[in-house]
């Protein structure tokens, strides 16, 4: 191996990179684990806890987060100014409205470790609460990373060849398709139970008289 194709993996490896992750429809929580990884430098070789190797973050499309369940309710966020009755509390909803950015910044900044190289780390996350970013940073940027979590397609995006080719699980008798009203019960009854073998030794699926054919 040549010394020059030597001294490229050598930049490389101490170089600063600059990786791009959309927060579109993705958990702040594993958005924030992908960042960490990223601004300590683990990924690196050349990794140590007491050197600061890190790269550049840039996040887009923090407006567009998602929490499972209710937790834009239920999950909530506190401070303290320092001052007698300065404690607040607000909603994971109220904080997103206030500022789209918060939520992503303050679950980067959790999982990082707590010395004194976390701001030093936290000055290389660049949040934008959209997917419009300055040209100085978009020159920057040397790779994107995959999101965690896969987007589900919508209806509307999928082509009318796929829709028919969707295996169908029952097809309406004539009698139910004279009745859309009949369609929704029989939808409402149809519902998979698992009993274990354990509690009983047959499992039995039933309909209410009326929409039994004969």
């Amino acid at each position: 191996m040549s010394s020059f194709s030597r001294s490229a993996q050598q930049w490389a490896t101490f170089a600063r990179s600059w990786f791009l992750i959309d927060a579109r429809m993705q958990p702040p929580g594993k958005i924030a684990s992908m960042c960490s990884v990223r601004l300590q430098g683990k990924h690196k070789p050349i990794y140590h806890a007491l050197s600061d190797c890190g790269d550049h973050v840039v996040v887009i499309n923090s407006r567009h987060i998602a929490f499972s369940g209710n937790k834009w309710e239920q999950k909530v966020y506190s401070s303290h100014t320092g001052y007698p009755g300065g404690f607040k509390q607000v909603t994971a909803s109220q904080l997103h409205h206030k500022d789209p950015k918060a939520i992503v910044k303050l679950a980067v900044y959790g999982m990082l470790p707590r010395n004194l190289h976390r701001r030093t780390m936290m000055q290389r996350l660049h949040i934008f609460s959209d997917d419009a970013l300055p040209d100085d940073i978009r020159a920057n940027l040397t790779e994107e990373l995959q999101q965690p979590r896969a987007i589900p397609k919508k209806l509307s995006e999928y082509t009318p060849e796929e829709v028919e080719a969707f295996p169908r699980l029952w097809t309406p008798n004539r009698r139910l398709k004279e009745s859309p009203s009949k369609i929704q019960a029989v939808s409402f009854w149809l519902c998979w139970v698992w009993v274990p073998s354990s509690l009983c030794t047959r499992t039995q699926l039933c309909l209410p008289s009326a929409f039994m054919t004969h």
